[in-house]
């Protein structure tokens, strides 16, 4: 499966809600790069870090573009983020079902056919104003 193809097969799979097909897409030693956080490493911390989110947020992305470098070991996706805010996350503010839309993207690195580092980027300056406003 070329770079373009295994990124969009992972966004399906997040968007399907199917996290046994995303870990799939991952090597064992995937790095998560977590917007605005830090680095966590490997598979079992990825499925943590999906748990706390399937918790906290019921989330989709639309609109997405995937692109991917020609030697086919980094990619790239833009998307928007639609969401619903649905329990209070640790150290941000109080879930009462807000929703959100969000500008996001990824960054990738690719190694023997599976992604092994995942960079994540949205504004989180805009959706703690959006999550702060009325829904």
């Amino acid at each position: 499966m070329d770079a373009a193809a295994l990124i969009s097969a992972y966004l399906d799979a997040f968007n399907r809600g199917d996290r046994v097909a995303m870990l799939d897409c991952l090597t064992e030693d995937v790095a998560h790069d977590v917007n605005q956080g830090g680095r966590e490493v490997g598979r079992d911390a990825f499925t943590a870090f999906m748990a706390r989110m399937d918790r906290c947020y019921r989330e989709k992305l639309v609109d997405i573009v995937v692109m991917a470098a020609p030697d086919g070991r980094r990619a790239a996706a833009e998307f928007i983020v639609e969401g619903t805010y649905l329990a209070t996350d640790e150290g941000l503010p109080e879930a009462r079902g807000q929703t959100y839309r969000l500008p996001a993207g990824a960054f990738y690195a690719i190694r023997d056919g599976r992604i092994a580092r995942v960079t994540m980027f949205y504004n989180l300056t805009d959706w703690l104003a959006q999550v702060h406003a009325p829904s």
